[in-house]
């Protein structure tokens, strides 16, 4: 069927139209009004490596007003096939009935050739993605370790302006690199499986100690009985783990995305978290060091694009990535080189 060029020239005019009239002053208004429209584009925004948009993205951030309330911001985690987006989904609905606006940050892999998202978690979400109260927001992981995108956490700051007070953050789950997600959120949930050793599961002890909170998922059916045992086994293991700081005990639950069973009790400690954490100020401190974690990963993100703009810098660093390749050099000597080079030519 041949598509409608009048149709397909309507849509790039409009689309022509949107980005002309994409200040940061109107994005702003559109955001703190709650449109779901402008916090596709401001995401989308930030995305963008042209740079006009930089500049209208910087301009965004660095005038956005606090926060009316303090949004949770919440981590979930899990090896592919653990039932994330199932999952999610069911927590979301749950959330949304009562009477949260839910924002869902999906993290997808990344396809190693066009850098796109493989999976689409919009797509898995179907009946979450139809409600008013939602936002879902899939985004492919790139080559960030840590199993989150390179900009969630100024996405995180665009829909809690936007109004939402939930941000659920479903990462790749890759296991031990997940570990950069939990300096970017407040409530970190890993969810496993019954039957499946640490080995198959690709979870390790360092992202356990992590976890605020340990679900055994898809505890429904035949799997009811597995899942129980596998709960009393991981709730005696955390308790091995040495005391934390905010003197919060992980907890160890079952549940069902499939059926929603257990969705309840999560929520009802999730909120018994953020209470204790509030009321022993740790919360604000986690925050304070999530901004600060923040300033460090966009002041290295400055040097090395500084770096990189240097056209004599840029030949340099790939003519010593060959040599040590080759096996011409040492990884140490080709830094050494490079630095010295750096002082002859600043």
């Amino acid at each position: 069927m041949k598509p409608d060029q009048s149709h397909i020239d309507r849509w790039l005019l409009a689309r022509k139209q949107q980005r002309s009239n994409r200040t940061h002053a109107l994005l702003l208004k559109g955001l703190l009004e709650g449109s779901v429209s402008t916090l596709s584009q401001a995401i989308t925004l930030i995305e963008s490596n042209t740079k006009e948009d930089i500049q209208i993205a910087q301009k965004l951030l660095s005038s956005l007003p606090e926060p009316k309330q303090t949004a949770k911001r919440i981590g979930i985690t899990g090896v592919p096939g653990v039932g994330k987006s199932t999952f999610i989904e069911q927590f979301g609905m749950q959330l949304i009935k009562a009477g949260h606006k839910v924002a869902v940050l999906a993290i997808d892999p990344s396809s190693s050739r066009t850098g796109g998202s493989i999976l689409g978690d919009k797509t898995r979400m179907e009946q979450l993605s139809m409600q008013p109260n939602a936002f879902i927001r899939p985004t492919a992981a790139g080559h960030t370790l840590g199993g989150v995108a390179q900009y969630t956490r100024q996405a995180i700051a665009l829909c809690e302006a936007a109004g939402f007070d939930i941000i659920l953050i479903e990462t790749v789950g890759v296991g031990q690199s997940e570990t950069l997600v939990h300096g970017m959120v407040d409530f970190f949930v890993l969810l496993m499986l019954a039957g499946a050793g640490d080995e198959l599961q690709g979870i390790k002890r360092g992202i356990m100690e992590l976890a605020d909170l340990i679900v055994i998922n898809k505890a429904d059916g035949e799997n009811t009985a597995p899942a129980k045992a596998a709960r009393s086994e991981y709730a005696a293991a955390i308790h091995v783990f040495a005391q934390r700081p905010d003197q919060w005990q992980p907890r160890v639950v079952c549940a069902s995305g499939m059926n929603g069973t257990g969705l309840d009790e999560i929520w009802n400690i999730t909120e018994s978290y953020f209470n204790q954490l509030q009321q022993v100020g740790i919360l604000g401190e986690k925050r304070q060091m999530q901004e600060l974690q923040l300033f460090d990963k966009l002041l290295f993100e400055m040097l090395q694009a500084q770096f990189f703009a240097k056209a004599e810098y840029s030949e340099l660093y790939k003519s010593i990535r060959v040599a040590i390749a080759e096996g011409k050099i040492k990884a140490y000597e080709g830094q050494a080189a490079l630095q010295e080079r750096m002082k002859d030519n600043p």
